[in-house]
């Protein structure tokens, strides 16, 4: 059942919605509710109240992945494991995504942070009931390395389009129409491209059929018993913390570094990270191909660790323009950030395929759902970070906090490729339980038959 390229597209759009959503969310939420002191916008809340609170309820919140991976790893329906999911969560994803960023007018500061934690908990939750099936989806739709690849090469083309949508588009909406409408017209588009992607491969995703019988416990201590899994996450933990770091940075590193009135707009930064991260996936793909998956990621962390830094420096070097600089730094940049949104999945997939041969069951979501629990609860820690090195620096003459940003992620990749040395788990895993979507849907058995 080889994915024709059509069912690929489909099935990658969703990434586009949901990149979009995500990286507004990530871009504007901190400089919504806390902008700095000279930008001449209303501060709704103290900035370390913000950090604070997106911190604590983005660690409370994490836990939603797992939860929701392992219910519908359970799940029994005419319509497979995943699609209930989808279909239910994504309306409420979008309408909590514009309350988000329309809190009640006159309201106290008091009132307002409930309203932002209580509005950003159930975000998260319904975050959580979409992304978690979705991405489910892959490792049974696209059993083998190469299908795994090029399967998530098209959801990192398309999910980069989402997060220029989510970056650059957001950037244009706030500049000429405001914060609301900004948050109304991406919420929309989450919502269309949700509904676009799960009708396009409604058939493959019924082939979902056969759920897995531990208990939460059970599955939680199978997942966290893996060794490669334990080197695996933690690895890509550490990426998603620093590349969250900088995306949070952006705005407060244009408006002091660059300059209100540049014509080097945070608009046009993130468009040339977003096309050098583009740029690289085939580059990082065809290097997987050669070597392996793991090795390719290796390269990645090296290559992100050694350019993050660039941010502290650019700009301050005597004989070139300051415009120059900055935009050849964040070229470097996002060169290697493509990488990470291309291998971490199916990396994930072939430490599933491992777990399979261990506990004869597949479990997909619990495993994506887990991943995803440790990493939201440490990207949490973003906003705060920041908040923390803006102290030093966030205002025209005065930018140490925002540049000291990039050697922070450097240091803190380069960590993760340390930790990624020891992961061995090879491209294709021999002893295994066959995909569940590689099965006929009449006939559950196979699912759990021989090993591919």
């Amino acid at each position: 059942m080889t994915l024709r390229l059509r069912t690929k597209l489909l099935y990658g759009t969703s990434r586009v919605g949901s990149e979009a959503l995500g990286r507004s969310q990530g871009l504007w939420l901190l400089y919504y509710y806390a902008p700095p002191g000279d930008a001449h916008l209303p501060t709704l809340l103290p900035s370390l109240a913000v950090g604070a609170l997106l911190t604590v309820g983005g660690i409370v919140g994490a836990l939603d992945e797992a939860i929701v991976g392992f219910f519908s790893d359970r799940t029994r329906s005419r319509w497979g494991r995943r699609i209930p999911y989808i279909v239910l969560g994504a309306p409420l994803w979008s309408v909590f995504f514009l309350l988000l960023f329309t809190p009640p007018a006159d309201a106290g500061r008091a009132a307002t942070a409930v309203y932002l934690f209580f509005v950003f908990e159930a975000l998260s939750l319904f975050s959580a009931v979409v992304v978690g099936p979705y991405e489910a989806l892959l490792p049974e739709m696209a059993p083998t390395t190469d299908e795994r690849v090029g399967l998530q090469a098209v959801k990192v083309y398309l999910g980069v389009a989402g997060t220029a949508i989510g970056l650059v588009g957001s950037d244009f909406l706030v500049d000429h129409v405001g914060f609301k409408t900004m948050a109304l017209v991406i919420a929309a588009f989450a919502l269309v491209c949700q509904y676009v992607a799960i009708g396009g491969v409604w058939e493959r995703a019924k082939l979902s059929r056969t759920p897995a019988d531990l208990s939460f416990r059970e599955a939680l201590g199978a997942t966290f018993r893996n060794a490669p899994f334990r080197i695996l996450l933690p690895s890509v933990v550490l990426f998603a913390l620093a590349f969250q770091l900088l995306q949070t940075d952006i705005p407060f590193y244009v408006h002091a570094v660059v300059g209100r009135h540049s014509w080097l707009t945070s608009r046009v930064l993130l468009a040339v990270a977003i096309a050098a991260a583009i740029a690289c996936v085939p580059l990082f793909t065809r290097l997987a191909r050669r070597t392996s998956k793991r090795r390719a990621y290796r390269y990645s962390m090296l290559a992100a660790g050694a350019t993050f830094p660039l941010l502290g420096v650019a700009g301050l070097l005597p004989g070139i323009p300051p415009e120059v600089q900055i935009l050849v730094a964040t070229a470097l940049i996002g060169a290697p950030i493509g990488a990470h949104f291309l291998f971490p999945v199916p990396l994930t997939a072939d430490v599933i395929d491992d777990d399979s041969a261990k506990t004869n069951q597949r479990r997909e979501a619990t495993y994506l759902g887990a991943s995803s629990f440790v990493e939201r609860t440490a990207t949490s820690a973003a906003p705060l970070v920041l908040v923390l090195l803006r102290l030093l620096g966030d205002t025209r003459g005065h930018t140490l906090g925002v540049r000291l940003v990039g050697p922070v992620g450097g240091l803190t990749i380069l960590g993760a490729y340390f930790m990624f040395r020891g992961y061995d788990v090879p491209d294709e895993v021999r002893e295994r339980v066959a995909p569940e979507a590689t099965a006929p849907p009449d006939a559950p058995s196979a699912a759990l038959g021989t090993p591919g």
